[in-house]
């Protein structure tokens, strides 16, 4: 049978953001992927080394709007690293309780996007709906529903007022009945089942071997966790359940995350009812030279921070790898051998977050010339000379 290769991306429909997949499909069947990455460079480590400490914290909240807790978490975390500080009780609860908001969120989003993406747009309007009670959650504790600005190196920015706390545990209740319907809408309905069961498998070997992170992991069995694996903040003070699955397929995904909300639900629950008194922040004054790293536990799986400074009040260095880097290659081992009307679907049950990973590749040329941005300039208009001279003929 003959091979035709299939592209989507860079911009497509099903993409929130620029990438490109190619498939070699033979008939129906996908035999082989290729992804292109790079479309979607900020600049965002650079612009981190040319502002402060504090003021970088504002900078990498904006990598993207869906972690924009989980890179403030890791970011303060290695920067307390270098100090050698830990925030005060207190603000470890408070960072504890706006990260899982921000997981539930983010969980309802995808679980929106991944009906959506199936033809099945009542799950996908019953999630979002849902998730705006969540937003409206986190501008009660935060006063803002994206980007919460509530995490500085040593604690965090804003208190949360005992007056909020009865009207954010009551709304938390409030929404698990709908949560519970909408859990049994995805086990009892048929075409969702058939569209995602034993759909897009990645075995647990293939899981380690690629080393998989977060929901994409423990949808394989895996039970790794950084919340569980290495505590911080606030996990190693309640009572809570690492989920795991075993089948690995975009099924298992489905509800694995949808369980996970209910987990994220109690974990804020318990953190608001037992929350510490005291002060909010350590008053980090200055840092010391030293290289610091910090991680958390995204939606997504493990992102990780790495921050040197010099002494002065800026890093010299800082490196971010977020989980969709870790994750976006295993969609080769689940893809490999479904039909390409799968693919999408396969390809969002990783909850891919490009704008989190993207990156700016420095090029070297027989080992002795290091290219620099303006380098980069020169060769693409060189390039383009180049291309519209042959079009000229």
């Amino acid at each position: 049978m003959a091979k035709t290769i299939v592209p989507i991306g860079p911009y497509h429909p099903l993409q929130e953001e620029p990438e490109f997949f190619t498939l070699t499909v033979e008939g129906e069947k996908v035999v082989d992927i290729d992804v292109r990455v790079g479309y979607n460079h900020r600049g965002i480590e650079k612009l981190s080394e040319m502002k402060t400490f504090d003021q970088s914290t504002f900078v990498i909240e904006r990598i993207c709007g869906i972690c924009s807790t989980s890179h403030p978490f890791a970011y303060t975390r290695a920067v307390e690293d270098i100090e050698g500080v830990e925030a005060p009780e207190r603000a470890k609860y408070i960072r504890t309780i706006i990260a899982e908001g921000e997981r539930i969120h983010s969980h309802l989003l995808w679980a929106g996007l991944a009906g959506h993406f199936l033809g099945y747009n009542t799950v996908y309007m019953w999630a979002w709906k849902l998730r705006e009670e969540i937003l409206d959650i986190m501008e009660i504790l935060s006063g803002n529903r994206n980007n919460y600005a509530m995490f500085k190196p040593g604690g965090v920015r804003r208190d949360i007022k005992a007056e909020d706390i009865p009207p954010v545990i009551k709304k938390l209740n409030s929404i698990i009945p709908t949560l519970r319907m909408l859990k049994k809408a995805v086990e009892d309905d048929p075409v969702l089942q058939a569209r995602t069961k034993g759909v897009g498998i990645l075995t647990r070997e293939a899981a380690i071997d690629y080393c998989a992170l977060g929901p994409t992991a423990r949808a394989s069995g895996v039970a790794r966790d950084v919340r569980k694996d290495v505590p911080y903040g606030a996990y190693d003070r309640i009572e809570w359940d690492m989920i795991t699955t075993k089948n690995g397929d975009v099924y298992d995904k489905v509800i694995l995350r949808i369980l996970e909300i209910f987990e994220s639900i109690k974990i804020m629950k318990e953190c608001l009812k037992n929350l510490p008194g005291g002060e909010i922040d350590a008053n980090i004054k200055s840092i010391p030279p030293g290289e610091g790293i910090g991680t958390h536990e995204a939606p997504r799986g493990e992102t990780f921070h790495y921050v040197r400074s010099d002494g002065t009040n800026r890093p010299v260095r800082h490196k971010v790898r977020a989980p969709t880097f870790m994750n976006l290659p295993t969609y080769k081992a689940t893809v490999v051998g479904e039909t390409i009307s799968d693919a999408t679907i396969i390809l969002a049950a990783i909850d891919p977050c490009y704008c989190c990973t993207e990156r700016m590749a420095v090029r070297t040329v027989k080992g002795d010339k290091l290219y620099d941005g303006e380098d980069l300039i020169d060769l693409s208009r060189e390039k383009t000379e180049k291309i519209r001279k042959k079009i000229a003929g």
